[in-house]
Order: structure tokens, then sequence, then C-alpha cells
């Protein structure tokens, strides 16, 4: 079952002068075992959405379900929504108030009433599955570097064995090195049954590596779909903040040459339907 996201709206400062709407009727869903990435600019509604998936916000109107049980405030299903659905913010140390990193990742299951040999297993497999670095476990989680929060955080929510995980710019503050770590672990993460949801403005990482993309504009919904589907819908009809990556367009420059090429693929790809190209206007020339 998945989590559910049924034509839902938001405004932040109701009935204000300031009164701001977030969402406007937003629909998607996201099935276990599949990355979600959630796109668009500055202000699109991205983050309000992330929030409403494990009940940080509740919708002004429309349904958040997870697994078929409408998570409502106040509600049985809504305890149970939280524990179902890990959200990791944008800046990690907004979500730390513990002394340690090892009470940060204990503090989530140990509320959930796990203990002794249990909490240490879910504290030992939370380390290993976000690849933070065990002898920090004694730190004080403020004092790390961005790279290093960011694990804790992951840990953190890892460790109450969630099935859904919720990232908000997971990759913002991180190296090179670190984002290819990062993916490879959500990869790991999808590929173990998990349904991973990627906030981002970074079209490029959405395209390559998600299972299906929704793209927001000021709270409305533009497109959803798979990777390709959106890179031609967005490269026909631009969305304001968003840029195609020149991968993209080289590939799809090279489509209209008549070029057998996926619009989303490797650079070798590229080269090697180039070569066929090439191969088979010779032979027809010949």
């Amino acid at each position: 079952m998945p989590i559910v996201a049924d034509n839902i709206s938001y405004a932040y400062n109701v009935g204000t002068s300031a009164e701001s709407v977030a969402l406007r009727g937003v629909s998607f869903t996201v099935e276990r075992g599949e990355w979600v990435s959630v796109v668009g600019h500055t202000g699109s509604g991205k983050s309000t959405l992330a929030q409403h998936l494990n009940l940080l916000l509740t919708p002004r109107s429309g349904s958040v379900s997870i697994d078929g049980a409408e998570a409502k405030p106040g509600s049985g299903e809504s305890r149970v929504a939280r524990r179902r659905v890990g959200l990791v913010f944008q800046y990690p140390e907004t979500q730390f108030f513990a002394e340690t990193v090892r009470a940060e990742i204990e503090f989530a299951p140990s509320n959930w009433g796990v203990s002794g040999g249990a909490l240490k297993a879910c504290v030992d497999e939370a380390v290993s599955a976000s690849g933070l670095d065990p002898a920090l476990l004694e730190s004080n989680p403020f004092a790390l570097s961005g790279g290093q929060r960011r694990r804790v955080a992951i840990a953190s929510v890892i460790a109450m064995r969630p099935d859904y995980l919720v990232l908000d710019e997971p990759t913002a503050g991180l190296d090179a090195a670190g984002i290819r770590e990062l993916i490879q672990f959500l990869s790991g993460v999808r590929d173990a049954g998990l349904g991973v949801v990627q906030v981002t403005h970074d079209l490029r990482s959405a395209l390559s590596y998600s299972d299906r993309i929704l793209v927001l504009e000021n709270g409305s919904r533009v497109v959803s779909g798979t990777p390709e589907f959106v890179a031609r819908h967005i490269i026909d009809n631009p969305v304001r903040g968003l840029v195609i990556p020149p991968v993209v367009r080289f590939a799809d420059a090279l489509r209209k040459k008549g070029m057998n090429v996926p619009l989303i693929c490797e650079v070798d790809e590229m080269v090697r339907a180039i070569g066929i190209y090439k191969e088979r206007n010779k032979k027809c020339g010949s």
C-alpha cells in the first residue's frame, strides 16, 4: 500500500494579511520500493508537501493516507504514520536536541518502547546503513561537519525502521563524494523495499535517479511521471527555476537528428548511439 496525497491544499497565516497559499490541490502517490522526487523552484511548495507526509502539517483540504489508513491529527493512525514515514529536514541541526549522537539516534526507537539489546541493535543498524562513523557516537552532533550531521539525521530516522523515507534537499551542503555516497545509500534503501521521497530543486539529480518525478510550481502540480516523460514536458513547456541539464538537451538534439538515444541516458550511451548512427549513414552512402 502507498502513501497517497489526495487533492491537498494548505495555506500559512490563514485569516491574516500575511496569508499565503503553499499548496493548491496537489495529488500524488509513493509506493514502497519506489524513489519519487518532488522538484520545483524555491517557494514552490516542496517542503510544505514533505511535512504533510508524516503529519507535521495537516491539509486545509484533501487528505493524506499511509498504507490505506487516513492520517488525522490526534488519531491512532497519526502516531503510526509518524513511525512509518521518517522525515529528514533540509537543515539536520534543526532536528537535533540530544547531547550525543548516540542519544540522538536512540531517541525515536526508545520512545516506541525499544530498550536493552534491541535498542542497541537499532542504533548499530542505523549507523551502518547511514555510513556514519561509529567513533562519532559519543560526540556532540552540533560539533560535527555538515556531511556528518546529515548522516546523524538520517541514522536517527532509520533507527525507527520506517517504511518510507522523506528527505528535504538531502544533497545541500555535501561535496561531490558526499552526494555520490548519499545517492548510493538511497538506492540501497529503495532496493530494500522502502519508499523514498527526495525533495529537491536539482532537476539533474531527480532525472538521473528517480523512478517518478512530481514537478511543483507556485504550489500547484505541473507534471508528474517518469523522468523521460517529465524531461520531455519541461523541454517543451519550461518551468520557472528549473534548468534542463546540458546532457539531456544534447540527447534531445541527437534524437531530432534521428539517433536512437534515450532522452535520459549516460554519456557512453550517447557515444554508442552516435557510432551506430554514423555507421548506418556510411552504409547507406556506399
